[in-house]
Order: C-alpha cells, then structure tokens, then sequence
C-alpha cells in the first residue's frame, strides 16, 4: 500500500471521505463530490483549450442538481455542461468550476463505493450504473460517460446505522479483502462497457477509530487516472468543437 501522495483533486477527496472521520454509507452527497472533482481535475490538467477556455469564461459548470433543465432524468453524481443563458454561474472559494444550470449534458461522472458486503448488492450497483448511462444520454446530445467505482481491499470493517455498530467477522459478514477482486471483476466485466471511461480506486479503509485510509498503490491509481483525463481531454475537444 502507498502513502500520503495526492496530486489530484478527485483522489485528495475520495481518501478525505473516509481518513479521520466514519464512512456513512447512506449519504449520496459524499459520492456527488468526489464526481464533481473530475471537472476541477480537468480544468487543472489543462489539455482540452477549449473546456479550459469555456470553464474560465462561465459558459461551461458543474450542475449542481445534476439534472438538464426542462429534460427529465434520473440524477448522477456530476454532470457537466453549457449552462442556461438565463442562469447565472456561480464560483466557490477553492474551485475552478463554476455551479449553475446546464442546457445539456457533455460530460456525466457516476460514482459508486464498494466498502462493504460487495457481492449482496453487486448486481444493484452494475444495475444502477448501467441506467445512469442511459439517463445521461436520454437528456440528447452526445455526453460523455464517465465511471468511477471505489473498490476496499481492507481486512476488516466496521458499518454504523446510528449508534449501532456492524462489524466483518469474516463468515456471515465477509470482510471487504474476501470479496475485493470478485466485486472488481464483474464491475469491470458487466458496468465498465457501458462508459466511455472507467476508473477502479482500490483502496483500505476500516472504518474505525482513527479511520485511517490507504491506497493499495497510488502510483498505479493515479497513472491510470493521469491517462483518462488525458483521453478525456482529448474526446471532449473531438465531441464538443
């Protein structure tokens, strides 16, 4: 497992979900930040002139409803698109995208976490983010999908609901590192297909007192995700001239 490296915005958020404070699993805002990252992320790496160029001029945000305006959908955690001529484009301390309404969909992350009992609600989740990327492409255009689904490999873990504590005990409640690669592989072999990009973040995190957090290899996480915005960058400028 690596250390303390972060050069990226989305990974620095990812590892702040869990280090020094409880996983709730129950709290889908938490998955709705790390996805909005992506954006900060590409507007950083700077290799798209033009989503750099539109993003510093406020034509281009994050939507913060993650809905199209007079289009219907489901929600997804961080979609990114024109923003509604009539809308304004506001800026927070700290980031580089902008929030507003949006026309449309060019970009759609969905994030997903896989802390604990994977294989119990594997097929929910390749279901969920197989619908998200028909919902990110029912509101028209041409979006660009993107998937990120965080993978624990720790060897115990500890859930709450309340006060109440649900510890792994590694036979009726497996713990994460018995069910890691096979939740991988079928993320992979049954969700991944549906986007255009796709991103495993194996990590370790127990989710107990002091809710350390690791990566199980930054350096190979963070080149994987190096190249997707890259490629990304480069879709975008290729989809969106």
């Amino acid at each position: 497992m690596s250390g303390n490296a972060a050069d990226f915005a989305l990974l620095r958020t990812f590892r702040e979900v869990f280090e020094g404070k409880k996983y709730n699993h129950r709290n889908s805002t938490l998955g709705d930040f790390v996805a909005t990252q992506l954006y900060e992320d590409l507007v950083a790496l700077n290799r798209s002139p033009a989503l750099t160029e539109r993003v510093h001029k406020h034509e281009r945000v994050v939507n913060a409803a993650n809905k199209t305006v007079g289009k219907p959908s489901r929600r997804g955690d961080g979609t990114f698109g024109e923003l509604v001529p009539t809308a304004i484009a506001v800026s927070e301390n700290g980031l580089l995208v902008a929030r507003g309404e949006v026309v449309n969909i060019e970009i759609g992350a969905e994030t997903r976490i896989l802390a604990k009992a994977m294989i119990k609600q594997i097929d929910r989740v390749i279901g969920d983010l197989a619908r998200q990327v028909e919902q990110f492409k029912k509101t028209g255009g041409n979006p660009i999908c993107v998937g990120i689904v965080g993978v624990n490999f720790a060897p115990r873990y500890t859930s709450y609901e309340g006060a109440v504590k649900w510890p792994t005990d590694g036979k009726k409640h497996k713990h994460p590192i018995q069910e890691a690669l096979d939740a991988e592989s079928r993320v992979l072999a049954q969700a991944a297909p549906a986007f255009d990009e796709f991103q495993i973040l194996r990590f370790c995190a127990e989710n107990n007192p002091p809710f350390a957090f690791a990566w199980m290899d930054y350096k190979k996480t963070a080149k994987e995700y190096g190249a997707l915005l890259v490629r990304l960058s480069r879709e975008y400028d290729r989809r969106f001239r």
